[in-house]
């Protein structure tokens, strides 16, 4: 681990790939938080030109790295546990652990797989995985009080599977993985961080509160730059999204929305009407759900 900021756009991108590649989560989330704290006392990634450098230097993007636990299963095949026993609320928090250590590669995957975007979006990005690299540790300890820890119990790989098919396009990716998969998070998580304070788990509440709040900045980088791509491309952004989100297997939106949070996230007033719109009503909430 480096002692100074990264002195260019290459050295940036070779720290950014070995924290993907990391499978081990602790030290993952130390590599994030380490470079993101260079990058702020040096107050920027590099200068210069980011797409000049890409260009110049053959890159390969790593596959995210992942212990061998958590088990990854098909979602149909993830255990449900009732939410008002022990082992329910931790089933809850270690899938939203899991969802947060998914994050932290995905944050990290967008900044080395869309290399030519300008500095300011692989800033934005380093500052997401960061972000989640804390959220992420913090739900493990608090697992760990519980006497778990990551790993525990089998996962699904759905948050993955959605970079996979956003690969070829920033803007596809800043759509359908801020703007569904992680807006989905602010709808919610209101109601879960409320049942975990009403089966005595203060704690929880407590990190699912600091997660929200946050998360509404996460999901509004990514309709910056959704919208920025939009702009560059010349299209109308909110039809450009509802278009998007009829793409084979795109996750399927229910309502309620978090109307209040969508909306300070950058979404127009119409956008909420029209997802009420295309979708059915939700099905009944399990642990496994998150």
């Amino acid at each position: 681990m480096t002692s100074s900021a990264p002195a260019t756009m290459s050295d940036y991108f070779a720290r950014i790939a070995q924290a993907l590649a990391c499978d081990a989560p602790t030290q993952k989330c130390a590599l994030v938080k380490a470079l993101h704290q260079e990058v702020l006392q040096d107050r920027t990634v590099p200068d210069g030109d980011v797409q000049a450098d890409a260009m110049q230097h053959s890159f390969s993007v790593p596959l995210p790295g992942r212990p061998a636990r958590p088990l990854l299963v098909h979602p149909r095949d993830v255990p449900r546990r009732r939410l008002g026993t022990p082992a329910g609320r931790a089933a809850l928090l270690h899938a939203i652990a899991h969802i947060e250590f998914n994050a932290i590669n995905l944050a990290l995957d967008a900044s080395c797989r869309f290399r030519t975007m300008p500095a300011a979006f692989h800033r934005d990005w380093l500052g997401v995985a960061a972000e989640e690299a804390e959220h992420f540790s913090l739900l493990a300890a608090h697992l760990r009080s519980l006497g778990h820890d990551y790993g525990d119990f089998a996962a699904h790989d759905g948050l993955w599977q959605a970079a996979l098919a956003t690969a070829d396009d920033v803007l596809a990716r800043m759509a359908l993985v801020p703007r569904v998969m992680e807006a989905r998070g602010l709808d919610v998580t209101p109601a879960l961080r409320d049942k975990l304070a009403a089966c005595g788990d203060q704690r929880a509440a407590q990190i699912l509160d600091l997660i929200l709040a946050e998360e509404i900045g996460h999901v509004a980088i990514g309709d910056h730059w959704f919208r920025q791509q939009c702009q560059v491309r010349g299209l109308h952004p909110e039809q450009t999204f509802l278009a998007l989100l009829q793409r084979p297997g795109t996750p399927q939106l229910h309502p309620p929305f978090n109307r209040p949070a969508r909306l300070a996230c950058g979404f127009s007033s119409a956008e909420p009407d029209a997802l009420e719109a295309m979708q059915a009503p939700a099905p009944a909430f399990s642990a496994t759900s998150a």
